[in-house]
């Protein structure tokens, strides 16, 4: 099927049918709150007992069902450093099939707008801060999250290949580092803020006087609550049209030492912090440049400490439902 590629960008009509690939995890359920509170009606969602989207005859048929006419793919195999390095096939191979699935799916049944979400980790390790869109395939990947990121990058160059074959309207972006509610809160699985803030809990409960924490606490990282995410996703799709991925990002950054403070002080906990350099660090500093995005008129709304202290509320209240788990 070969679309005109003439689509000019405008407000999304409300009763669109707007699938959400994921609509359960951390950056899918503050898509659909965020879509659903700007009104739309037609909002898709299936949970992974449902539909298990690296199977490719299930997402088809799906499709086929449903004909979702925007889609935004939230959905996807993540983790922290240690995951990433422990199960690199499964991260490679899951998001894969995912993606494959989901894209050839959408253009087959004629999806008239499409967001594939990456992730800052496809940039190279030693890209120049802050890390502008151009410096994708510029250099080596951090190697303990390589197979995630390979994965990442075949999806932007599926999308641009759609684009260029097809003349189809999909686009994609590239978020930084995501928290907020129904975030993964294991402690060896999750990503870094999520699993620290499990880490000052249940220290701070069981009155332990310190806490050991991976790395050296040098890396810096940059935070956007993923509420923020989801504006930023709607404006996009709205406004946004061009091969090249573009950068979601909070535009400041922090280290995992200041991190680990402001969470102590977060959650009240009043221990020793002990750094086992052992552990890997990941990659020195990764901050995006979201020149692109702000020059669309969007930039984050919700400061770290708030979003910090909202997620540290939001995860006591919900904490015999949150994922927190060993695998």
């Amino acid at each position: 099927m070969v679309m005109d590629s003439s689509y000019a960008p405008g407000r999304l009509d409300l009763n669109k049918r707007v699938y959400i690939a994921g609509h359960r995890g951390l950056v899918g359920s503050a898509l659909w709150r965020h879509f659903d509170g700007q009104g739309f009606t037609n909002l898709l969602g299936r949970a992974s007992s449902e539909l298990d989207l690296r199977d490719q005859l299930a997402v088809e048929q799906f499709f086929d069902e449903q004909r979702p006419e925007v889609v935004i793919m939230a959905a996807a195999k993540v983790g922290g450093i240690m995951a990433n390095k422990t199960y690199p096939a499964e991260f490679i191979s899951d998001n894969l099939r995912v993606q494959v699935n989901i894209l050839d799916a959408a253009h087959r049944n004629g999806a008239e707008r499409v967001l594939f979400l990456g992730s800052s980790c496809i940039y190279p390790r030693d890209a120049a801060q802050p890390i502008t869109e151009e410096a994708l395939l510029s250099g080596p990947l951090e190697p303990t999250n390589d197979a995630y990121a390979i994965a990442k990058i075949a999806g932007v160059l599926h999308v641009q290949a759609q684009r260029r074959q097809y003349g189809l309207p999909y686009i994609s972006a590239m978020p930084t580092n995501l928290f907020g509610p129904n975030d993964n809160f294991d402690t060896e699985n999750a990503h870094v803020l999520p699993a620290l803030m499990r880490r000052f809990v249940e220290a701070k409960e069981s009155g332990l006087p310190k806490i050991q924490l991976w790395g050296t606490g040098t890396p810096r990282r940059e935070f956007l609550h993923v509420d923020d995410l989801a504006r930023a996703c709607l404006c996009l799709l709205e406004g946004y049209d061009a091969p090249e991925p573009i950068n979601i990002g909070y535009g400041s950054d922090i280290s995992i030492a200041e991190l680990a403070r402001l969470m102590a002080e977060v959650t009240g906990y009043q221990g020793e912090l002990c750094w086992d350099s052992s552990k890997p660090d990941g990659m020195p500093r990764k901050l995006l440049d979201t020149t692109r995005i702000q020059n669309l008129g969007w930039k984050p709304q919700i400061s770290l400490e708030d979003g910090i202290a909202a997620t540290y509320k939001w995860f006591i209240e919900n904490r015999e439902m949150v994922r927190q788990e060993k695998r």
